[in-house]
């Protein structure tokens, strides 16, 4: 089990790993060779930029309210900025969203010193590298999953859980043992944590209109009046 997360005081908006955890993390060679290949060859568009290219570490308050699941890094954006959703169009959609909602001080998603801050939210993922085609293996989701176990024992405050797509549904599922629950979008599951399950923010969803502003808007709306009701409870 890694030892990775450790609560920061305050409500710090950044996870704190030790030395040597998540970020230097080689279990998986196909993901090693992969992520270490983008950042070496590099995006056109991005050939200026000093590429993360390692795993990348969990993003939020640690004494959030509400816990968000994605799947993994995507290539040329968090592979890239070394922050969760960050610098592709995923976290365009995913932090507009966390802003309107209140979630987020500002709608940004450009790099790790944009000034982004959270605000009773917590972003992790199913795999902490970049995989290749945006599709993790089993058993590199199985190598990762340590991690994310490690982390919904540490968040005592979490009120809610939003998995985005389907893969992180059924992790999330996998990992705490729940049974019998369907995927769909904005589908709130009567568990504890509630448990909501969402559209991932993909420009494959997004760009073919599966996946709507408004129908995302709508899940951190949800969210919000979840953890508020949970808190008056």
């Amino acid at each position: 089990m890694p030892r990775s997360v450790r609560r920061a005081r305050g409500g710090d908006e950044s996870p704190h790993y030790q030395p040597g955890e998540i970020t230097a993390c080689r279990l998986c060679p196909r993901l090693v060779k992969w992520r270490e290949k983008v950042a070496q060859e590099k995006k056109r568009e991005y050939r200026d930029w000093d590429y993360w290219g390692k795993p990348v570490p969990s993003f939020g308050d640690s004494n959030a309210r509400v816990l968000i699941i994605g799947l993994a890094p995507g290539a040329h954006g968090a592979n890239r900025t070394g922050r969760m959703f960050t610098g592709d169009q995923s976290g365009r959609w995913l932090y507009r969203a966390l802003h309107k909602a209140g979630f987020a001080n500002q709608p940004t998603w450009e790099s790790r010193d944009d000034g982004l801050r959270l605000r009773g939210s917590y972003i992790t993922a199913v795999c902490h590298c970049a995989p290749p085609g945006n599709k993790p293996l089993p058993v590199e989701i199985k190598n990762c999953s340590g991690y994310l176990r490690e982390e919904l024992a540490r968040l005592k405050n979490v009120r809610v859980v939003i998995a985005l797509g389907q893969i992180a549904f059924n992790q999330y599922l996998r990992l705490t043992g729940l049974r019998g629950l369907k995927f769909g979008h904005n589908v709130v599951h009567d568990t504890k944590p509630v448990l909501i399950s969402s559209y991932h923010p993909s420009r494959q969803n997004t760009n073919t209109g599966k996946l709507t502003e408004p129908m995302l808007d709508a899940v951190f709306a949800q969210a919000l009046a979840l953890a508020s009701m949970s808190e008056q409870a």
